[in-house]
């Protein structure tokens, strides 16, 4: 009687080859698709008592990934959108499953029909331009780290870029094109590049930033203290540090919660403001869907509506909420070694 398939093999390939090679998804979603999978066999291990090396590919049906995403939302107290991405994760390795082995497009089939569970849609966090002008204002330009400050803010909020924090983290002196008109080429999700214009006060002053003495085009534009190269999460650190300090001048920050990601949707709502199209705004901000752009002119109706309202009651709504992040847990076997080095 022939060995029945173990999973692993078809874990390892799908996250090498497809995910990576063929699908050249963001690494962002490479470790989220990583993690899913590491805690699906998790689970499988703890709860049904299976070495996640030996786990047959028939063994995981639809009611074990149920009894998962219930684990989740239950045990780990996880939210729908987080349950949701677990689940888009696994939906993801069984389609590829069923292209590879023909045998299993049934069970393929079944974990597609698994729903989704409905979230809110969340709100759209952006600043109005005066805060925006706070923001700028707050790290003192006539020291280093002030300067590089500034400019990072700068280039995040440009107009015509809404840098994401990992495009202004891995933006390189060799992207600058500074004859006029001055632009920048980013590489957003999926390594897709697109090319932003800059405003002249934007080049000028990351022409400052760089320094006559810089030759590498290859050598990163924004550098942290130790002159190595900003990660995303060292600029989300650096825009929350200046968000605190401007919230002591502009109360109204007080209550938001600004991060790298509000700058760009800050960027959006004023490009929409002064009347850019809606399409030239989904090239600029790199969103491979307009339906993901179109989020911006629903935010756009809303502060109109609102406006109207407060002339009559002077109404005003606000908040937004966090997340606490997931526990770590412990991996073991050969597989979950595997997954744990990627």
């Amino acid at each position: 009687m022939p060995a029945k398939p173990l999973i692993g093999s078809y874990v390892r390939r799908f996250l090498l080859e497809h995910v990576v090679a063929d699908r050249n998804l963001s690494v962002n979603t490479q470790k989220s698709y990583r993690d899913a999978i590491l805690r699906l066999l998790r689970f499988v291990n703890e709860r049904h008592g299976i070495d996640p090396s030996r786990l047959a590919v028939e063994q995981v049906d639809a009611h074990m990934v149920r009894g998962f995403l219930a684990h989740l939302e239950e045990d780990r107290h996880n939210s729908a959108a987080t349950r949701n991405l677990r689940l888009t994760a696994i939906q993801s390795l069984f389609r590829f499953i069923g292209r590879e082995a023909p045998e299993f497009v049934t069970l393929a089939t079944q974990m597609q029909e698994i729903p989704a569970r409905k979230t809110p849609t969340p709100l759209m966090p952006y600043l109005e331009k005066a805060e925006m002008d706070a923001l700028l204002a707050a790290p003192d330009r006539q020291s280093c780290q002030g300067g590089r400050d500034y400019a990072l803010l700068l280039f995040l909020y440009n107009y015509n870029t809404g840098a994401r924090a990992t495009e202004a983290a891995s933006t390189t002196v060799g992207s600058l094109q500074l004859a006029d008109p001055p632009s920048v080429q980013l590489f957003g999700k999926g390594s897709k590049a697109r090319l932003c214009p800059l405003w002249p006060h934007t080049r000028d002053t990351l022409v400052a930033l760089r320094g006559p003495h810089t030759s590498s085009p290859t050598q990163p534009l924004f550098l942290n203290v130790r002159g190595q190269a900003i990660t995303r999460f060292g600029i989300h650190t650096m825009v929350e540090r200046n968000a605190a300090k401007a919230a002591e001048e502009t109360p109204s920050l007080r209550d938001k919660r600004v991060s790298p990601h509000t700058i760009r949707h800050t960027t959006a709502v004023f490009l929409l403001r002064a009347g850019v199209d809606i399409n030239t705004i989904r090239a600029w901000l790199g969103h491979v869907s307009l339906q993901t752009t179109n989020r911006y002119a629903e935010v756009d109706l809303e502060m109109k509506a609102k406006a109207l309202a407060s002339c009559a009651d002077g109404t005003s709504t606000a908040g937004a909420d966090t997340q606490p992040s997931s526990p770590a847990w412990r991996m073991d076997a050969e597989l979950m070694a595997f997954l744990t080095s990627l």
